[in-house]
């Protein structure tokens, strides 16, 4: 974590989330107790920041410096309002090309699908607040700058931004090795969402439900799955190709 995106101690922290500051992640030390931790708890929940309970070990790889059980990543970027960049994209007359990572977690994966997405033309890139790749250093040097090219938006919950997208007409298709259908039986050339999930769970089950379509790689190897970025990249390519 870049020591300009960071802030260290209970009480910096609260008062950078009530200032408005555009907090990604907050780790909280395991066993950290105390009134003003309590506190911290509290913020956190009302404003619903993304945090993590992580061991002290890991707190001071981040800081040096006297953090009181709590260190947070200030976003490098601004975050997206969502329902605003699907009118603007939907208005600029152009088909539309979203991408939702369902829990990612990884944040140099995270850039290496924002450094994807940004050379095939998406239009804005979703996450959930909760549980997510935090925005760090890591995420813009693996990205290659592209984050600060790409719209990302924050969202409470997948399934609502799922619900929202397909009301604005833009078809949601998932990548998941559970269908028969592969990236070549199906449509990319019309508005479109894919979602890609998590590297251990892949896509949440619920989430799977209320998608328009499922597609998957065709693979021949003694492997079954691929790196979820370079899965994601496969993706982006087809639908670039179905848009030529």
């Amino acid at each position: 974590m870049e020591k300009e995106h960071q802030i260290f101690g209970i009480r910096a922290i609260i008062e950078a989330i009530n200032a408005g500051k555009e907090i990604d992640k907050v780790f909280i030390q395991k066993d950290a107790q105390g009134d003003l931790m309590r506190d911290l708890l509290k913020v956190l929940k009302q404003k619903n920041v993304n945090f993590s309970y992580v061991p002290v070990e890991k707190l001071n790889r981040l800081t040096p410096n006297n953090h009181q059980g709590a260190v947070a990543s200030i976003a490098p970027i601004k975050f997206q309002n969502l329902e605003t960049l699907v009118e603007k994209v939907l208005e600029s007359g152009k088909t539309p090309l979203f991408l939702i990572l369902d829990q990612l977690s990884d944040a140099r994966n995270f850039g290496a699908i924002i450094r994807t997405a940004e050379c095939t033309g998406v239009d804005g890139i979703i996450v959930q607040k909760q549980g997510s790749a935090p925005v760090n250093g890591d995420t813009v040097k693996t990205s290659a700058g592209a984050v600060f090219n790409v719209p990302i938006c924050k969202v409470e919950h997948i399934k609502d931004a799922i619900f929202h997208l397909q009301g604005s007409g833009i078809k949601t298709v998932a990548a998941t090795e559970k269908t028969d259908d592969t990236i070549y039986d199906i449509s990319f050339a019309e508005p479109l969402a894919i979602i890609m999930g998590s590297e251990d769970r892949g896509i949440n089950p619920s989430v799977l439900k209320i998608v328009d379509e499922k597609a998957k790689l065709p693979m021949f190897g003694t492997i079954s799955s691929l790196n979820v970025s370079v899965a994601c990249g496969a993706f982006l390519y087809e639908a670039v190709r179905q848009r030529r």
